[in-house]
């Protein structure tokens, strides 16, 4: 059977350093509110701290353009697009109907405008000039958002067009939304922040970002509204203070400003009634697992990403970790490999599970050493 361990077997008594206020506040039921649907999602662990409907398909508006978006800054990233590249603007982007960043046929414009364009203004011309631009045609850059959302197991979502305008089989869900927002902030920490702009001007035309809680709020930092008939109005916020980042995703709200006072209410819930702290950083050494048969006699082992909880405020002193490690690790070990498992909970339920990898690489040993460690094998059979 792999071996187990509790936090002070295996190093883990930091936990317990960082206990919370005693006397936990109890939690209230989260918000109940009228939108068709809605998520609280937590940012650091993907915790679904309050739903309705999460996964129901929805037409998601404009929010397809954080989609437009992710597809556009990828390709930044990787060098395949330049924000000063020039674009001819298109008849066919022109006469895009719906929001406008007002862009003149035949005159050229840069990228890292037209991207302003389609964050900000949420300019439907603006979006549909980028998408000829990156792959010809319209159509080929949603087999792009569409590739893109598979990867990231979007698994209630399909697009149709890039800007979000009615479309049969054009759709997503509440909490494909939450985890394209945070994928956008944790892919592409540069970018992001052009989400808070709170206005864009283009051919001496000022417009002010649709995200009101922009305004209401200083800890909102992101991310994008929408509107047709069929949608309703749709909202896909973020909100971070201290350690903690929550995004608000709410479908299908009865008009433009209580999208605005549902997202507001689920901040306020979470934030006063959850608290998020990082429990490890990553790379740091949470136990060792013994290796037969390699240079050395043991790996250490520990966690590739920063790792972070979110609880109800005042639960954090009861919170446990336990490691499980396969207990006949032969070498060669490789130094990132998956070698075992970490997890956290609170009472009965396990809030958190993540992977142990190896810290360092560990060659085979010796033949002494190799003989040493089958015998140490056949021993224990």
């Amino acid at each position: 059977m792999p071996s187990r361990s509790s936090l002070a077997r295996h190093a883990f008594g930091v936990l317990f350093l960082f206990a919370g206020a005693a006397g936990a506040l109890p939690v209230p039921s989260a918000p109940q509110l009228p939108a068709r649907s809605y998520v609280l999602y937590d940012y650091n662990t993907g915790q679904v701290l309050a739903a309705k409907d999460p996964d129901a398909p929805h037409p998601p508006a404009s929010l397809t353009k954080i989609m437009t978006a992710y597809v556009a800054f990828d390709a930044l990233k990787k060098g395949d697009l330049k924000l000063d590249e020039e674009i001819t603007i298109s008849h066919d982007a022109w006469r895009t109907g719906g929001s406008r960043s007002f862009i003149d046929p035949g005159k050229p414009v840069p990228v890292e405008v037209l991207i302003h364009g389609v964050l900000t203004q949420s300019g439907n011309d603006a979006t549909l000039a980028l998408a000829e631009h990156m792959a010809g045609t319209e159509a080929a850059f949603v087999d792009l958002m569409n590739a893109q959302a598979k990867r990231l197991g979007l698994t209630h979502t399909h697009f149709v067009n890039a800007h979000g305008l009615p479309a049969d089989d054009h759709y997503t869900s509440a909490l494909d939304m939450a985890r394209l927002a945070a994928a956008t902030i944790r892919d592409f920490p540069d970018y992001y922040p052009w989400y808070s702009l709170k206005s864009f001007t283009w051919n001496n035309i000022t417009q002010p970002n649709r995200n009101r809680l922009l305004f209401w709020d200083k800890n909102v930092d992101g991310l994008k509204t929408g509107f047709t008939d069929a949608a309703g109005y749709c909202l896909v916020a973020s909100r971070k203070a201290d350690d903690m980042r929550l995004i608000a995703v709410i479908m299908g709200s009865a008009s433009e400003r209580t999208r605005f006072q549902e997202a507001q209410a689920l901040f306020n819930w979470g934030f006063r009634f959850y608290e998020t702290h990082r429990l490890y950083p990553a790379g740091e050494k949470r136990t060792d697992a013994p290796v037969f048969g390699g240079q050395e006699q043991a790996v250490p082992l520990g966690l590739a990403e920063d790792l972070y909880v979110t609880v109800p405020r005042g639960k954090y002193d009861e919170l446990a970790a336990s490691v499980e490690v396969a207990p006949r690790l032969m070498a060669p070990v490789a130094k990132g490999s998956v070698q075992g498992t970490l997890r956290v909970k609170l009472g009965d339920e396990v809030l958190i599970e993540r992977p142990l990898v190896a810290l360092a690489d560990v060659g085979e040993g010796n033949f002494i050493r190799r003989a040493i460690d089958a015998a140490r094998l056949w021993w224990q059979e």
